[in-house]
């Protein structure tokens, strides 16, 4: 019975240590307690895809896109919202935030306020 019991602690510690491996190597966030982003803010999705295109191919960056486009105040920043965590945005926005890597755009992400366009910037 002893052995058993053994038996069961030294399985239960190797699934245990290997859920927890799991979960960093598959969430590379897991550590990341809050994000710096930057955003352009558009009413329509269509206007957000096409604002997207833009900053892609080149014809604009997305700084200047920010500041002529974007209906939030941080426009005139160049989007930049600064470093904040999870509970301080809307979820899509900040689960969008928190998966791109440091320098990625992404699609556009629909929230109460309007379309956005993120970047993110920095995470520590």
């Amino acid at each position: 019975m002893k052995n058993l019991i053994k038996l069961f602690l030294s399985i239960a510690i190797v699934f245990t240590g290997l859920a927890s491996f799991a979960d960093g190597f598959w969430n590379p966030n897991i550590d990341v307690r809050e994000v710096r982003a930057s955003h352009i803010l558009v009413s329509s999705r269509k206007e957000a895809l096409q604002l997207k295109r833009d900053i892609k191919n080149g014809s604009i960056t997305f700084e200047d896109a920010a500041m002529k486009y974007s209906q939030c105040p941080s426009g005139r920043n160049g989007g930049d919202l600064g470093f904040f965590n999870r509970k301080q945005m809307v979820q899509s926005f900040a689960d969008t935030a928190f998966d791109l890597k440091i320098g990625e755009i992404s699609d556009p992400v629909g929230t109460k306020f309007g379309w956005h366009i993120i970047k993110t910037t920095d995470k520590r």
